[in-house]
């Protein structure tokens, strides 16, 4: 997995952390992931490909982390994964990608994206596109975790 790709995603997920929710994600150890079960409770995942590389990266939340966001952003408080979680998942997965794709791109690596797919639920799966290797980034912010998986071929 190319490394200017992971560094474009953290870059941008850090990003969109500190300007859009006003919290500061701090990044565990990365681990290989040897299954296809989420480690949140809502799931974003979007496919990025060009004529180099293809491959997918999702953001997991834990109902606490998302619910936290929700008030950060706005102002809502959540008691449960609804339409706003959903909702509010798919944009946090949209500007993460869209940043990256921006880093990159000035560096001359254009990307196309797809539109972010939602899953939720207690150990729902993500399963990404293509078959190498994912590896999982735990990150925490204000005491609560999200997760993000790479996957690249």
């Amino acid at each position: 997995m190319d490394i200017m790709m992971i560094n474009a995603l953290l870059d941008s997920l850090m990003k969109v952390f500190e300007t859009m929710v006003g919290i500061k994600a701090e990044p565990g150890v990365p681990v290989a992931k040897d299954d296809n079960v989420s480690r949140g409770d809502v799931s974003g995942i979007m496919v990025m490909e060009n004529d180099k590389a293809k491959g997918s990266m999702a953001i997991s939340f834990t109902q606490a982390a998302i619910t936290q966001i929700a008030k950060k952003m706005l102002g809502d408080d959540l008691k449960k994964i609804d339409d706003t979680a959903r909702d509010l998942t798919g944009e946090m997965t949209n500007m993460l990608v869209g940043g990256a794709k921006k880093i990159l791109s000035e560096k001359g690596f254009d990307f196309d994206m797809s539109t972010p797919a939602v899953v939720d639920g207690k150990n729902h799966k993500i399963v990404h596109k293509y078959s190498g290797q994912t590896v999982i980034l735990p990150f925490n912010a204000r005491n609560e975790q999200f997760f993000l998986e790479i996957n690249f071929v």
